[in-house]
């Protein structure tokens, strides 16, 4: 794919630089554009929109259609309220629809591309394009300094100026696409309290005897409901070699923390009890195993029974051995000893403060023309499209005002 990508320095200096060809940066700089600003996109990536190109499969998560502000994690609840109202998932569908993009809803609100990521990634460099932005890759940025007027950056391209500063550069998530710290030195460069930083939406490990009992089941994935510190997902659970993943799992893991209790639902959806009573009545032959085994997968049944719920005839069982196992079923304690880390996390806990940033800008409140959007703030949204659609809506709200 084309990147624009150029060597020498620009004719003249911008009015906005913005640091990160991502899915924010691009969308602030498009925004500023279309407003009649001189706009440069640097980043020290060799292509653009190393995220999107690599997300959903390769097939581009964009947005969801349930987004409301309910969906993200930040000290401050109510700052993504103004971005996210003001420019909406149906924006950016009709943007992809006047690029002839095919798109479709996977589950839960959630819209991928029918064809390739690189599709999102084209379109938003067209839009750049048009309206006159300028995009380099491969180009290092020293620590911006505050000058009359604006910014002075030391850069791969040479000295350059700018009236504002827009800072897209992302978290710490998957360090491997070009993922760094540098958005965050720039915030404490000039003033800005950082919040503790931890990866999100990320598999967890196990160790022990926890990982010992399920090692042998990596693979193995069934519908589980996963519940920590107050919030619940109901999705699928993967059992992997090192710990587990799937969608349930890494839902959670942005509110786990180690030591947090963590407890999965291996019936959701059923009333555990009535479910038993049930097979108890109609089957009192069949063994705890075998009846556990039509509801899911045979080899993770067995292994239930064999460590945590001792398997024998449904007859057997008492009122209260049924109430007992019932509470397990519904609330089975995994005991995790951590996470993958920014290795494979999709997202970055945590990050700039945004006390001290406009909610409806984006702009420091302590220096003027700088503004922070994306990830790189603390403000982190659910697995399923609600991270991009942060993006966007940041973006936009910070290259409106630049």
């Amino acid at each position: 794919m084309p990147d624009a990508v150029v060597a020498s320095p620009p004719r003249q200096n911008p009015d906005v630089i913005v640091l990160g060809a991502g899915a924010a940066g691009l969308m602030a700089a498009i925004a500023a554009g279309q407003r009649g600003r001189h706009v440069l996109v640097l980043d020290h990536a060799n292509k653009v929109g190393k995220k999107i190109l690599m997300s959903g499969g390769g097939h581009c998560n964009f947005t969801n259609t349930g987004t409301t502000p309910a969906q993200y994690l930040s000290s401050n609840p109510h700052f993504c309220k103004s971005a996210l109202a003001r420019y909406t998932p149906q924006d950016f569908i009709d943007l992809v629809d006047r690029h002839g993009i095919a798109w479709h809803e996977k589950e839960l609100g959630q819209l991928f591309c029918d064809g390739a990521s690189k599709q999102i990634v084209r379109m938003l460099l067209d839009e750049a394009q048009a309206v006159g932005v300028q995009v380099r890759t491969h180009c290092a940025v020293q620590l911006p300094r505050a000058v009359e007027g604006g910014f002075r950056l030391e850069t791969a391209i040479g000295t350059l100026q700018c009236a504002s500063l827009i800072v897209a550069t992302g978290g710490l998530s998957i360090p491997s696409l070009g993922a760094s710290g540098f958005g965050y030195e720039i915030a404490r460069a000039f003033g800005h309290a950082l919040l503790p930083t931890r990866a999100g939406l990320v598999p967890l490990t196990l160790s022990g005897k926890h990982q010992e009992r399920l090692a042998e089941l990596s693979g193995v994935a069934l519908d589980v409901e996963a519940s920590c510190n107050g919030a619940a997902f109901r999705n699928r659970m993967l059992i992997t070699h090192r710990g587990l993943s799937g969608p349930a799992i890494l839902q959670i893991s942005s509110y786990w923390q180690p030591g947090d209790d963590l407890r999965l639902d291996l019936l959701p959806g059923r009333d555990a009890l009535a479910w038993l009573q049930a097979q108890q009545a109609e089957r009192p032959a069949s063994e705890l195993r075998t009846v556990l085994a039509e509801v899911m997968p045979r080899r993770f049944a067995q292994r239930l029974c064999e460590v945590w719920l001792a398997s024998r005839p449904m007859r057997q069982y008492t009122p209260a051995q049924l109430h007992d196992t019932a509470a397990l079923l519904q609330a089975w304690p995994l005991v995790a000893s951590g996470t993958e880390g920014y290795r494979t996390a999709e997202v970055t806990l945590g990050g700039v403060d945004t006390q001290a940033v406009s909610s409806r800008t984006l702009e420091s409140r302590h220096v003027p023309g700088l503004y922070f959007v994306g990830e790189v703030l603390d403000v982190t949204g659910w697995l399923g499209g609600y991270n991009f659609q942060w993006a966007w809506a940041s973006g936009m709200a910070a290259g409106s005002a630049a």
